[in-house]
């Protein structure tokens, strides 16, 4: 095992080009092919014998797909007498179906864990799942990353003097801390409650003080934006000066972009966890961070048998 291979799935080959550069390995070559029956081939290019290999593929349109890809691929390099087999999942998919809040349905991150165990991955690299107990679904070794050092590093450039960091929700206020002992900057929580049966949350109360203040709400992960911007003119409402956004997942779908664009945002930083960099080029107050350096670290570790702890 003292050859490592990276390989990349189709939803963010730019991510595993740039974590192989970090490495000063090539990529490992591999093809998908699907057949017009919509069933998906995946062939490894490359001897992987004895290898310890890690297969690179983040939740993104079609998440499906994907998925079943990583699952066939897991399998195809087990086939071929990998070593080992690690799942390098930045954005886990079905990460949010994390437990069971209404009746007769699933809890698709167990199912997927349990997935990637049955296909041969015998460990998980992930970064920011949207509940730590999620690590706990896996039957395999599961290293979980905090991007908070990549975004806090990025956030000492600012003027941080007079700087408020919030949580959008008091589910979010204990990761917070995460990023308030880095800056050593006061927390505020805006408080959501829900009315009626359409699971909307309304922003009503607010613990902390904000007023005069620059407010940088963090969140693990920003999809269409709706809760983000109501949090924001919350924040607002109740004297803030700015509001900026860091999230580490930026998946911006469905209207993200032009809430973002048309919202009362400073900046929203996100990180390259997934396919982000062409909608940072179409909304000038998107800042990309990458997250290559860091994973190309834990791989570095696991391979050589070191901690992975330190990184947090």
């Amino acid at each position: 095992m003292n050859r490592i291979k990276v390989f990349a799935g189709r939803s963010h080959p730019e991510l595993a080009a740039a974590i192989c550069d970090q490495l000063d390995l090539a990529l490992g070559k591999s093809e998908v092919v699907k057949f017009s029956n919509d069933n998906l081939m995946v062939k490894i290019g490359d001897n992987v014998r004895e290898c310890d290999v890690y297969y690179v593929q983040t939740s993104s349109p079609p998440v499906n797909e994907h998925l079943v890809e990583t699952l066939i691929a897991i399998d195809a390099l087990k086939n071929a007498s990998a070593a080992r087999v690690t799942a390098v999942l930045p954005y886990l998919p079905y990460v949010r179906s994390d437990k069971k809040d209404r009746p007769r349905i699933s809890i698709a991150a167990r199912l997927v864990a349990d997935l990637l165990k049955t296909a041969g991955a015998d460990r998980v690299l992930t970064m920011d799942l949207h509940s730590p107990q999620i690590q706990g679904f896996f039957r395999m070794p599961a290293d979980h990353l905090v991007a908070a050092p990549i975004l806090c590093d990025y956030l000492r450039t600012w003027d941080l003097s007079n700087t408020v960091l919030v949580a959008g929700d008091a589910g979010e206020a204990k990761e917070l801390g995460r990023f308030a002992n880095r800056l050593h900057l006061p927390m505020a929580i805006v408080d959501k409650r829900r009315f009626g049966d359409d699971d909307k949350a309304v922003a009503t109360n607010l613990i902390g003080h904000v007023h005069g203040m620059d407010a940088i709400i963090v969140d693990d992960e920003m999809a269409t934006g709706g809760t983000v911007v109501e949090a924001a003119r919350f924040l607002l409402d109740n004297g803030a000066r700015s509001v900026s956004v860091a999230v580490t997942h930026g998946v911006l779908s469905g209207p993200a972009l032009e809430r973002i664009q048309s919202g009362p945002f400073r900046e929203v930083v996100v990180t390259d966890s997934v396919p982000v960099r062409q909608k940072a080029e179409a909304c000038s107050r998107i800042k990309v961070l990458s997250v290559a350096p860091l994973l190309a670290k834990a791989i570095r570790r696991i391979h050589d048998g070191d901690s992975v702890s330190d990184l947090f």
